[in-house]
């Protein structure tokens, strides 16, 4: 898929490589990856686009060309429902975000889940994203939210009802690493999670480690965790 990222792919192709029938190509995909194969080849390529946006100087229209799409407008309108933000406006912020949106609440009975993130990692972690989606990918609106200063207690309210996947992802605190934009993402996952209307709080600890090549890709935009680098870097260094 990396490959050929601006090919038009089909399963059978997939299968191909992997020399495995169709369907025990996809059922295998699945199992390993948690999503599909179609899924996952459409998060990689909103990933890479993410990359080319902060890296090259193309346009959103030869971006969206290299990454497989015809259509420029189809191709605005899936980036800014997978990461948040229009291409154009992604550049602008330089691959980051102050806000994430929640999706619209439903009346109704709502839940609570609540635990504790943990790091498998050596190093500290900085800020943390944790949020309730309904596929094993960070991309669109969550369910809810929390963003939490670094791995700690996290409690998330007024969850509706249905089958959720709690997904977490982080960044390093070192000040060069966050400013040159080239650390790795750090990632945590539970579920499915069943959310009741006579289940008021649910608990589910996640434990964040390296993000692997069959993880599928944080397509929502990292939080904005510059301001608070600089502090950090000043603070060390005695300046300001």
């Amino acid at each position: 898929m990396q490959e050929n990222i601006g090919e038009i792919l089909t399963i059978d192709d997939m299968a191909r490589a992997a020399m495995y029938s169709k369907f025990h190509f996809s059922r295998e995909f699945q199992r390993v990856t948690g999503v599909s194969p179609r899924r996952f080849l459409s998060a990689i390529r909103i990933q890479e686009a993410k990359r080319l946006l902060l890296q090259t100087t193309f346009t959103v229209t030869e971006i969206s060309h290299h990454v497989g799409y015809n259509s420029v407008g189809t191709f605005s309108s899936r980036f800014a429902a997978s990461v948040g933000v229009s291409p154009t406006m992604y550049r602008q912020l330089g691959g980051y975000t102050t806000r994430i949106g929640v999706a619209g609440r439903t009346a109704g009975h709502t839940s609570s889940v609540r635990g504790e993130v943990r790091s498998a990692v050596a190093g500290e972690l900085g800020q943390v994203f944790v949020g309730l989606f309904p596929t094993r990918i960070p991309q669109g609106r969550p369910a809810g939210c929390a963003v939490l200063p670094r791995p700690g207690r996290y409690l998330i309210d007024g969850v509706p009802p249905g089958t959720w996947y709690l997904l977490a992802h982080s960044v390093p605190v070192a000040f060069d690493e966050v400013l040159l934009g080239d650390q790795e993402v750090f990632v945590g996952s539970v579920g499915p999670i069943e959310v009741r209307p006579d289940v008021p709080l649910i608990p589910a600890d996640v434990v964040m480690r390296t993000r692997h090549a069959v993880d599928p890709p944080v397509l929502l935009a990292l939080m904005d965790v510059r301001s608070a680098a600089v502090r950090v870097g000043l603070a060390r260094t005695g300046t300001g």
